[in-house]
């Protein structure tokens, strides 16, 4: 489950799996929804009534297969069609006449106040829009879908929402899934986070698509997935040593602010580097030697702050800057020489990315594959208000290629962009990593994984993945509400030796 395609391509799949296995779309569609009743009765209940609205096109047809699929699974359905059924797509047709031959009620809807009222414990079925939908809803179809939000009962959408565009920024009214089963693939729409009260809980069902055809395929939009990630980890060999892995500068911290450098010379460390030098004001020596023992430390001249470029740059493999360090002026003066000397791919976050922000002539200091890791504030500080997702991304890639740099922007679904214009999704996280000090976790890990060799994206795409990995495996054991930032970095191993395996 690795591209993301969009619904032209999808299309496309279909019509060439048609072409080629040879299947009908009519079996084809009965396919589709064996696997998404497949998925149902694995999660839902027969003592739960369950209410399919169907359109008229082939989400309709979907959802008319659907409700006789689980009519012979004992379930108690419910099928509410709306639109004129002879105006309908030739697969709705057929399964129309299937759930006719079957003697069972179907309800046309000509006005939303005739719709069943439903109970907290049922279940609504969503299948009036495919992905093809390219308009907002209106007339009929906008307040039914009104409707349907209003209704406590539990919903679930066939593919995608009704009303929410697959590809591009939706408005109007949107069906509100709580889960959405969604055929073959994901959707772009799936991983952006307004679209999050549409899509709810999602799930991927295989309906047989031709794997030739999505290999084939070219998209700018990948999921980071186990299988995509796996073979970037590199086994370790019997003679190594630590001068194999790397040695690593990271300039961190600042009076009050030492916790940052902690978690990310903990993460980098955790990752993999083989050795660590800390750059500190001077406040923090002491700190992040007796909390961070395995790492080296230099101190800086300025007791509160940063303010130094040290000696010594050509001796370490990545440098990496930002967590915790502020925004003094002194601080700035060092991060712009540093800019200059170093002509190496750097990991640039927090702070480093707020005074970049703050003077955005420094963009064009950058050495070329640096890494940035801004969430989406940041990232709005180093280029320009976005009005959604949709451009973000479109921002993102633009600034990517313009100052040749890889270019991560933090949050559920974290997004990576290369310089060849492709963005990576990531799989791995949950809420309870939106805490304090996660952000410089994953500056550790990144810059860990870059100074063992690992190329600027690569290092990204694994640093990314590891990162939420261990933060699904502390959510498992003590759940998301209390997770820290610390815990990210004690589930770390596990996370690597699951990729491992």
């Amino acid at each position: 489950m690795a591209k993301i395609l969009s619904v032209d391509q999808i299309r496309a799949a279909d019509r060439y799996t048609i072409e080629h296995e040879p299947i009908s779309s009519i079996d084809l569609m009965e396919r589709a929804s064996q696997a998404f009743v497949h998925w149902f009765i694995n999660k839902f209940a027969t003592d739960q009534i369950v209410t399919i609205y169907c359109g008229i096109g082939n989400n309709g047809g979907d959802g008319l297969a659907i409700a006789r699929l689980l009519l012979k699974r004992q379930y108690d359905v419910k099928v509410i069609m709306v639109g004129d059924a002879s105006k309908g797509s030739l697969d709705f047709k057929i399964n129309y006449a299937r759930w006719l031959d079957l003697d069972q009620p179907l309800t046309a809807i000509n006005e939303a106040g005739d719709l069943p009222q439903l109970s907290s414990t049922d279940i609504i079925v969503d299948g009036l829009f495919g992905s093809g939908l390219s308009r907002p809803l209106e007339g009929l179809y906008y307040e039914i879908i009104h409707a349907l939000n209003e209704m406590d009962a539990t919903k679930v959408s066939i593919d995608i929402a009704s009303g929410l565009f697959a590809d591009k920024a939706a408005e109007g009214v949107i069906f509100q899934a709580d889960y959405t089963v969604s055929f073959q693939l994901p959707k772009l729409a799936f991983l952006l986070p307004e679209n999050a009260k549409f899509v709810g809980e999602w799930q991927v069902v295989d309906i047989g698509l031709s794997k030739e055809f999505v290999n084939s395929t070219s998209s700018q939009h990948t999921y980071l997935d186990h299988d995509e990630v796996a073979p970037l980890l590199r086994p370790r060999n019997k003679f190594d040593h630590k001068g194999n892995y790397g040695h690593t500068l990271l300039i961190a911290g600042s009076k009050g602010k030492m916790g940052a450098a902690i978690l990310a010379a903990r993460a980098c460390l955790r990752s993999g580097a083989g050795l660590l030098t800390v750059l500190v004001p001077s406040v923090g020596l002491n700190t992040i030697q007796n909390a961070v023992p395995e790492a080296m430390a230099i101190a800086d001249p300025c007791e509160d702050h940063i303010s130094q470029v040290p000696e010594g740059l050509d001796a370490v493999d990545t440098v990496a800057i930002g967590p915790g360090i502020g925004q003094h002026p002194n601080t700035l003066a060092m991060l712009t020489q540093l800019l200059v000397q170093v002509d190496r791919p750097l990991v640039l976050d927090a702070d480093a990315l707020n005074l970049i922000g703050a003077n955005r002539e420094l963009l064009e200091k950058i050495p070329t594959d640096s890494i940035l890791t801004p969430h989406p504030k940041e990232f709005q500080r180093l280029t320009k208000k976005f009005v959604d997702s949709f451009e973000r991304l479109e921002l993102q890639k633009r600034f990517t290629s313009k100052y040749n740099l890889t270019v991560l922007v933090k949050g559920a679904h974290s997004t990576i962009t290369s310089r060849d214009n492709q963005i990576y999704f990531n799989s791995t996280g949950n809420p309870g990593m939106a805490t304090a000090g996660s952000g410089d976790v994953l500056t550790g890990v990144v810059t860990g994984l870059l100074t063992q060799g690992h190329k600027p994206l690569t290092a990204l795409q694994l640093g990314v993945y590891l990162h939420g990995a261990a933060g699904d495996i502390a959510a498992q054991q003590i759940g998301q509400n209390a997770l820290i930032a610390s815990d990210l970095i004690k589930s770390l191993p596990s996370a690597i030796r699951v990729l491992t395996k």
